[in-house]
C-alpha cells in the first residue's frame, strides 16, 4: 500500500510553512485551535494527490507575495509538487521518469481524501458502494426485489386470511338448520301432492257410502219385489262384490298431516336464513385455511430467498469482519449507520475506501474533536493492526496530538520557508576595453 511518507507545504490558504512526517501506520494527529492552519494541511494534500477539482478556490496564502508551494513524498517513491504561478502539478517517479495526474488517479482513491463524502451519503448510497465493490450489487438486488415482491404477496394473502377468519368467527351458527337451502315451490309442491293424496282417499269414502246406500235400497227391494228377486240378486251380488273391493281399499287409508309442510312454508325465510349463515361460516374457514396455506408456502419461498442473501453476502470478499448488507442498509456488528459508534463507523468507511484502491494506504479526516479519547485510540489502534495510515485534523494542542499549528507554522518547528530558493539568473559581468563604449 502506498502512504504519504513526508509533506511540505508553504503559502496554501492558512499554511505559512509546515513540514510533516506522518507515522507509517495509526493516526497523525495535526492538532490546534481554531484557525491556525489545520484544515489547510489536509485542503493542500487533497489538491496535491487528487487534482485541480480539489484546488481550493483561494489557494495563495492571503498577503503572501510568494506562490504556493506543496512537495509530497510517497512510500512507492514518487514525488508530487505544485509550484509556480501557476501551480502545475509535477510527478516525478524514482526513475526519474515524469508523469501527471493519471498515474496518481491509479492509486490515490477520491473517498480517501474526502471520506466525509462517504460518510455523509446516504444508508443506501453507503450500502451500494459496498455491493458494488464486492461484486454482488446486482444479484442481491434481485433477490432483494424477490424478497420484497414475495413479502408484499405474503402480507396480503396474510390479510385477507385474519378478514376470513374473523367474518367466520362473527358468523351465528345453526346446527338444527338443513345443508342446503329450502325451496318454497318444493314444498308447496309436496303440500298439493299430499292434498291430491287425500282428495283421492276422500272420494274413495264417498264412493263407499254411496255403495252402502245403493246396498240398503236394493236389499229393501228385494223384499218388496220378490218377483224381481232374480235381477236383484245378480245385481247383488255385483254390489257385494263391489262392497269388499271397495272395504278392502279403505281398510287401510290414513290421511297425511300437513302441519309441517304449513309450518315449513311458514318457517322458510328465517331457516333458509340459518342455512346461508352456515353456507357462509362454512366457506369463509375454507378460504381462512386455504389462504394461511398459501401464507405458510410464501414464507418458506422467503425463508429459501434470504438464505441464499446470506449465502451470497457470506462467500462475498467483504473488506471488514462483520460488515454486511441488510434491505439496502450496512450492518456492521448487528448495528445499522446511525447506531454505530464513531470509531465504527470511521471502521467502515476506511475498511471501504481501501477495498475501492486498495493500493491507497491512507485517508484525510478533518474535525476529529467530536472524537472522545477513548474512541480515538481504539481507532487509532485498529489503523496500526490494518497497517493503514490516516492523517487527521483535531481543535485540540493536548499529548494525542503528533504536532500543533499555530498562525500557519508548526510549533517548535524552525519557522523557515520550506521551499527552496528559486534559482538567480548569472549577472553578466562586462568588461570595458578602450575605445569601446
Amino acid at each position: 500500500m502506498i502512504k504519504i511518507s513526508k509533506l511540505e507545504i508553504e503559502n496554501i490558504k492558512r499554511v505559512k510553512a509546515v513540514k510533516i512526517e506522518p507515522t507509517a501506520n495509526g493516526i497523525t494527529i495535526v492538532g490546534g485551535k481554531n484557525k491556525q492552519g489545520k484544515t489547510s494541511v489536509l485542503d493542500a494534500i487533497a489538491w496535491g494527490l487528487g487534482g485541480n477539482k480539489y484546488r481550493p478556490s483561494k489557494a495563495e496564502r492571503e498577503g503572501s507575495v510568494i506562490p504556493p508551494y506543496l512537495h509530497i513524498v510517497l512510500s512507492n517513491g514518487l514525488i508530487v509538487e505544485r509550484k509556480g504561478k501557476n501551480s502545475e502539478l509535477k510527478v516525478i517517479d524514482p526513475n526519474g521518469q515524469k508523469a501527471g495526474q493519471q498515474l496518481l488517479n491509479s492509486f490515490v482513491e477520491e473517498l480517501a481524501i474526502d471520506l466525509p463524502k462517504f460518510m455523509n451519503s446516504t444508508s443506501k448510497e453507503k450500502a451500494n458502494i459496498l455491493l458494488r465493490i464486492i461484486g454482488v450489487g446486482n444479484q442481491l438486488f434481485e433477490l432483494e426485489r424477490k424478497e420484497q415482491e414475495l413479502y408484499n404477496q405474503r402480507r396480503a394473502i396474510g390479510q385477507i386470511a385474519d378478514q376470513k377468519s374473523k367474518f367466520a368467527k362473527e358468523q351465528p351458527y345453526f346446527p338444527d338448520a338443513p345443508k342446503e337451502l329450502i325451496s318454497a315451490s318444493d314444498l308447496i309442491k309436496q303440500q298439493q301432492d299430499v292434498l291430491a293424496r287425500n282428495g283421492e282417499n276422500q272420494r274413495k269414502r264417498q264412493n263407499l257410502e254411496k255403495i252402502q246406500a245403493q246396498y240398503a235400497y236394493k236389499g229393501q227391494e228385494v223384499e218388496r219385489l220378490r218377483q224381481q228377486l232374480q235381477e236383484a240378486e245378480a245385481a247383488y251380488m255385483a254390489l257385494g262384490n263391489d262392497l269388499a273391493i271397495a272395504q278392502k281399499d279403505a281398510l287401510d287409508l290414513v290421511d297425511e298431516s300437513t302441519e309441517a309442510l304449513e309450518a315449513n312454508i311458514q318457517q322458510i325465510d328465517e331457516i333458509n336464513r340459518k342455512v346461508r349463515a352456515n353456507l357462509d361460516k362454512d366457506k369463509a374457514e375454507t378460504d381462512a385455511s386455504d389462504y394461511r396455506a398459501q401464507y405458510d408456502k410464501l414464507s418458506s419461498v422467503i425463508e429459501e430467498v434470504r438464505k441464499q442473501k446470506t449465502e451470497l453476502l457470506a462467500s462475498a470478499d467483504l473488506p471488514l469482519e462483520g460488515l454486511s448488507v441488510e434491505e439496502g442498509e450496512l450492518i456492521y456488528q448487528g448495528q445499522k449507520w446511525d447506531n454505530m459508534s464513531g470509531a465504527d463507523q470511521l471502521r467502515v468507511s476506511t475498511a471501504i475506501v481501501r477495498k475501492l484502491k486498495p493500493n491507497c494506504g491512507f485517508i484525510l479526516l478533518d474535525k476529529l474533536e467530536q472524537m472522545d479519547m477513548d474512541t480515538l485510540n481504539e481507532f487509532g489502534q485498529w489503523l496500526e493492526q490494518e497497517g493503514l495510515q490516516a492523517i487527521a485534523t483535531r481543535v485540540s494542542t493536548g499529548e494525542e496530538c503528533s504536532i500543533i499549528i499555530e498562525d500557519g507554522y508548526v510549533a517548535g518547528q524552525d519557522n523557515i520557508p520550506v521551499q527552496p530558493p528559486a534559482q538567480q539568473p548569472p549577472v553578466e559581468t562586462k568588461t570595458w576595453k578602450a575605445g569601446e563604449f
